[in-house]
C-alpha cells in the first residue's frame, strides 16, 4: 500500500511539476514575444485567426522533456538511463525534431531539407531498436517505420491549425498510449513517467492555446510531439503483444489499435491531402482547408469545434482501450472500428462538398 501511494505521489509530482513548469515558461516567453523568435516586427504565426500571435509553446515542451529525463535518472538512481539504445534513441529523436522545428520558425526551412531531417529521425528509431515489429521481413518494418515518423511529424505539424486542437488531440493520443501500457512498474519505468511530463506539459501550455488562443505551439512544437508520439506510438501500439502468446497478437489488432488511436490527425491529413490533389495543388502547402475549418464553414465557433474535438478523442481513446484489454485480436468488432474511422472520413468529405 505504501508502495503504491509512493508511486502516485511520483506521478503527480512529475505531472504537477511539468504543469507548473510549462506555466512558467509560456508566461515568459509570452511577455517577451515581441523579441523572442521572431525575425522581423512582421514575422509572425498565422493560423485560422486573423489576428498575429507567438508560436512559442513547443520550447516548453522540449524544456519540459528535459527536466524530467534528467530528474528521472537523479530521483530513481538509474544510471543505465544514459547507456540504454532506445532512450537515447528517443532523446537524440526528439532533440532533432525540436531543432527542425526551431529553424523551421526562425527561418522556414526548405520543404527538401525538413524531410531530410525527418527522415533522420526516423533512422535514428531503426538504429536504436525502436522500430516497428509488424512483419517478418526486416527492411519492410525498416520503411514502414522511416513512413510513419514521417507522417506523424507532419500530420500533427498539419493539425496545428487552430486553438487547441493539436493540443488536445496530443493529450488524448498519450492518455490512450497510458492506459494500453498499464500497469507499468510504476516506481521506475522511464517511459510512464517521460509521458506523464509531457502530459503536464501540454495541460499547461492548454490554458495559454484554448481558444481565445494566446499563443501557438509552432513547428517547434509539432515537431516535437510528431517524433514524441511516433515512438511511443511504436512501443506500445505497433508492436502491443509482439512476443507474447499467439492468441494475444494479430496484425489486424495493432493496425486498428493504431488507426482510432491517432484516428484524428490520420482523418485531418487524408482529408486535406485528397481534396488538395483533386485541386492540382501541392498536400505540402498550407491552406484553410481541414477538418476544423470546414466545421467552421458549417457555422461551428472556433470553442466548438475544440469542443467536438475533445469529444472526438475521448471516443478514440475509449475504442483504443477496449480494442488492447477486451476486444479478441481475430474479431469482427475490429471491422466495425474500421468502419467508424471510414464513416468519419465519409462524413467531413460529405459536409465538404455542401454549399457555404
Amino acid at each position: 500500500m505504501n508502495t503504491t501511494f509512493q508511486s502516485i505521489l511520483n506521478i503527480l509530482g512529475f505531472f504537477g511539476s511539468a504543469f507548473v513548469i510549462s506555466l512558467i515558461i509560456n508566461s515568459f516567453l509570452l511577455k517577451f514575444a515581441h523579441s523572442l523568435g521572431i525575425r522581423h516586427k512582421s514575422d509572425v504565426k498565422i493560423r485560422w485567426s486573423n489576428e498575429s500571435k507567438p508560436a512559442l509553446g513547443g520550447v516548453s515542451f522540449y524544456i519540459c522533456f528535459l527536466i524530467g529525463f534528467m530528474f528521472y535518472a537523479i530521483i530513481f538512481g538509474r544510471s543505465d538511463v544514459f547507456r540504454n539504445p532506445q532512450l537515447l534513441g528517443l532523446f537524440f529523436g526528439v532533440t532533432l525534431a525540436f531543432l527542425l522545428g526551431l529553424s523551421d520558425d526562425a527561418y522556414d526551412t526548405k520543404p527538401k531539407i525538413k524531410l531530410a531531417a525527418q527522415i533522420l529521425c526516423g533512422v535514428i528509431l531503426v538504429l536504436t531498436n525502436s522500430h516497428i515489429q509488424l512483419f517478418p521481413w526486416e527492411w519492410l518494418n525498416y520503411t514502414l517505420t522511416i513512413v510513419w515518423v514521417i507522417g506523424i511529424m507532419n500530420s500533427i505539424n498539419m493539425l496545428d491549425n487552430m486553438d487547441g486542437i493539436t493540443t488536445v488531440t496530443s493529450i488524448s493520443i498519450i492518455l490512450a498510449i497510458l492506459g494500453i501500457s498499464i500497469p507499468f512498474s510504476m516506481t521506475d519505468n522511464v517511459n510512464l513517467f517521460l509521458m506523464i511530463t509531457i502530459l503536464g506539459a501540454l495541460a499547461g501550455f492548454l490554458t495559454f492555446n484554448w481558444n481565445p488562443a494566446k499563443m501557438f505551439m509552432g513547428d517547434t512544437g509539432s515537431q516535437f510531439l510528431g517524433f514524441f508520439l511516433a515512438f511511443f506510438s511504436i512501443r506500445y501500439l505497433w508492436n502491443n503483444g509482439v512476443g507474447a502468446e499467439s492468441d494475444s497478437y494479430s496484425i489486424l489488432s495493432n493496425l486498428t489499435l493504431v488507426l482510432i488511436t491517432f484516428c484524428i490527425p490520420i482523418i485531418d491529413t487524408t482529408y486535406v491531402v485528397i481534396k488538395r490533389i483533386r485541386r492540382g495543388q501541392s498536400p505540402m502547402i498550407g491552406g484553410r482547408d481541414h477538418t476544423t475549418h470546414t466545421l467552421s464553414y458549417k457555422g461551428m465557433s472556433d470553442s466548438q469545434v475544440a469542443y467536438t474535438f475533445v469529444l472526438l478523442g475521448i471516443v478514440s481513446c475509449l475504442l483504443a482501450l477496449n480494442v488492447a484489454k477486451y476486444i479478441p485480436v481475430n474479431s469482427l468488432i475490429l471491422l466495425l472500428i474500421w468502419g467508424y474511422v471510414f464513416a468519419l472520413l465519409f462524413f467531413i468529405f460529405r459536409i465538404g462538398k455542401e454549399k457555404k
